[in-house]
């Protein structure tokens, strides 16, 4: 015959511990508790060497003795006990990608400690981490955008705005017509649009910006370049010229709509 039922109210009463509380503390669900205490059903063989192991007695008293308070006093079950052990759970999938998503910010004022030590690991490390829900590949940086010159009639990049990029590879640089880089030199950081590519590895790069020139640029000069993936704002976008048209155009329909009808 099993006591493990009338150990478990009893432990639980000295214990002040409610169905629901002990249940937490194991992982089980309180009707399940119930049921132990009232001889229906007897928990799990690993659920036992918890309970044995968090109180500080033996599966065997469990399961053939009814104990005493005066018996429990003997063990550890009133001394400070920690949750029992949980198996090390493996990351999933998800939680993998997200950890890999970490992403070095380089803020304005670091921008030339960063064009320094651009390969310097340690450093690296020093900058304030990133954790975007990106799959961009191991290699990425965020930046802080200084200036206007990517920005136009309220579009595009504004000053203080964050640009996350996945690098470029310096020996092969794929560079593609109209997207936007972050070109890493001796001295600054270029964000541009590449308008076109020129003879002698160098392309021709514009601001969005018409205020600002179109400038040639070689690429030999590029300690690093990323292209512009994604851009965190704390702008809210105002509508476009004609986006504003469009809606006092259907506002006006339903107007007249309304009166016709």
């Amino acid at each position: 015959m099993s006591y493990v039922g009338k150990n478990i109210r009893k432990i639980r009463t000295v214990k002040k511990l409610s169905q629901a509380a002990f249940a937490e503390l194991f992982g089980l669900a309180r009707p399940s508790v119930g049921a132990y205490e009232e001889g229906r059903s007897e928990p799990k063989m690993e659920t036992l060497i918890q309970i044995a192991q968090y109180f500080g007695l033996s599966v065997d008293l469990l399961l053939t003795k009814e104990l005493t308070v005066n018996e429990l006093y003997h063990f550890d079950i009133f001394k400070q006990q920690a949750p029992p052990a949980q198996a090390p759970v493996a990351p999933t999938t998800a939680a993998a990608d997200l950890q890999k998503s970490i992403t070095p910010f380089v803020p304005a004022d670091r921008l030339l400690e960063y064009i320094v030590q651009h390969h310097n690991s340690s450093f690296l490390d020093s900058l304030p981490p990133l954790t975007f829900p990106h799959q961009l590949g191991p290699a990425t940086r965020a930046f802080e955008i200084v200036g206007a010159e990517m920005q136009h009639q309220q579009q595009g990049l504004r000053h203080q705005d964050v640009v996350l990029c996945r690098r470029v590879d310096l020996a092969e640089p794929n560079l593609r017509v109209h997207c936007i880089y972050a070109f890493v030199t001796q001295s600054r950081l270029l964000v541009r649009r590449l308008s076109e590519r020129l003879p002698n590895n160098a392309v021709k790069l514009r601001a969005d910006n018409p205020d600002y020139g179109a400038e040639e640029f070689a690429l030999d000069q590029a300690l690093e370049i990323w292209e512009v993936k994604a851009v965190f704002t704390t702008h809210l976008r105002p509508p476009s010229t004609m986006e504003e048209r469009v809606t006092r155009l259907e506002r006006q329909v339903e107007e007249l709509l309304a009166r016709l009808g």
